[in-house]
């Protein structure tokens, strides 16, 4: 780990932290006892006030980095929010709010709640008027309420943008600087996120002072164990190789990423037709019903998530078994973000990039060269096994 461009010692334990009773009784409950190198690097800094920009790779523990300072900051008899959140996606707000309160769970009276659209702005307004003090939302949904005047951000100290360059990229450049103009009484900033792009920079560069730079690199302890193949097939049998390699691997749980909303409602009922238990998640379905279809493929009752990438963004889920690109990516970081579902917590996980024309076969040598993975040519052979396309002579 980088901090200031400086080499420093990763391994701290959170009982170095110099952090209170409540959270390390939060921690122990959960069973952690070592701080990964993004929650070590940036918590000092972050319960000192200091800005914070932290670039570290997916899953490495980035929303207690930033919540536990904000936690601890938080007075439970306040009736003010006090620390903010922005998410990119519905999901990942959800994710969030769901940790701060696993770090609450022994310190009463912190009220944490969610804004974010495709549910009820009523039942929000509901528990607005609870007077919490942490605020996870996505951009778009925080603005309805701030003009609503449901919701005032005048004393918040705190505020995180958490896959800030995914969050700047979907467009909310907008409604981000809006909401960090609204609120004078900001102490720091922190923007956290798996690559650092110039819409992150420029946000940087405006809205914060001298922030300490947390670089976590993608290193043996921390890169996800994925072995990555690709398969060249045609357009029409890729369902057909999807469904062998999930029976050659034994996967019970797997993501498939698709380009677009209509992909992914077609490849379910494709593989529905197989006897393949599959369900689509986009963003046009609405927000009940996602979450359903996500706790049914976290209880394994589908074998299969259908998924397009702004959706997925942020899913919290520790153990899937492979991650099949049934579209090759438009772009090289949506490929680290999506092979990224599968190794994680210590787990070995495989990813497979279906091809079918030329074009799908320059982007993925593109994303191969740009990105350092390591990326196999395989084949099904004709008794239905895979084994290495053969070097040419």
């Amino acid at each position: 780990m980088e901090i200031n461009g400086e080499i420093v010692n990763e391994n701290i334990r959170y009982a170095e932290l110099n952090l209170s009773d409540p959270i390390m009784k939060a921690l122990e409950k959960k069973g952690y006892e070592q701080a990964t190198p993004v929650q070590g690097g940036a918590i000092p800094y972050f319960m000192e006030y200091k800005d914070v920009i932290a670039k570290a790779p997916t899953g490495t523990g980035k929303t207690f980095a930033f919540g536990i300072p904000m936690v601890e900051h938080i007075d439970p008899e306040a009736a003010d929010v006090l620390g903010l959140v922005l998410a990119p996606t519905r999901e990942l707000a959800i994710q969030i709010r769901d940790e701060l309160r696993d770090l609450c769970a022994f310190k009463e009276g912190v009220r944490t709640v969610c804004l974010y659209g495709g549910q009820p702005i009523d039942k929000q307004i509901t528990q607005l008027k609870k007077k919490p003090q942490i605020v996870v939302a996505t951009p778009g949904r925080l603005m309805d309420h701030v003009k609503r005047r449901t919701l005032r951000l005048d004393k918040v100290e705190t505020v995180v943008l958490d896959e800030a360059d995914r969050m700047l990229d979907m467009g909310f450049i907008r409604d981000v600087t809006r909401i960090l103009d609204l609120m004078p009484q900001r102490r720091n900033l922190g923007l956290f996120s798996a690559t650092i792009s110039r819409e992150v920079m420029d946000i940087s560069w405006v809205y914060q002072r001298d922030p300490v730079e947390i670089t976590v690199r993608a290193d043996e302890q921390n890169k996800p164990d994925i072995t990555q193949y690709r398969l060249d097939v045609e357009r029409n049998e890729k369902v057909d190789a999807m469904v062998r390699l999930m029976e050659i691997g034994g996967f019970d749980r797997v993501i498939a990423f698709c380009n677009t909303k209509n992909m992914t409602d077609r490849l379910a009922g494709l593989l529905q037709m197989r006897g393949v238990s599959c369900e689509a998640i986009h963003g046009d379905i609405q927000q009940r019903a996602r979450e359903k279809t996500l706790q049914r493929f976290r209880e394994g009752k589908l074998r299969v998530l259908a998924a397009t990438d702004v959706a997925a963004r942020g899913l919290d889920i520790d153990d899937v078994d492979a991650v099949f690109n049934y579209d090759v990516p438009d772009e090289n970081e949506y490929y680290i973000h999506r092979i990224g579902r599968t190794g994680r917590a210590k787990r070995h996980g495989v990813a497979y990039s279906l091809v079918s024309n030329i074009t799908e076969g320059i982007r993925l040598d593109d994303i191969q060269k740009n990105t350092g993975n390591q990326i196999q040519k395989m084949l099904l052979n004709d008794q239905g096994e895979l084994e290495p396309v053969p070097a040419k002579g």
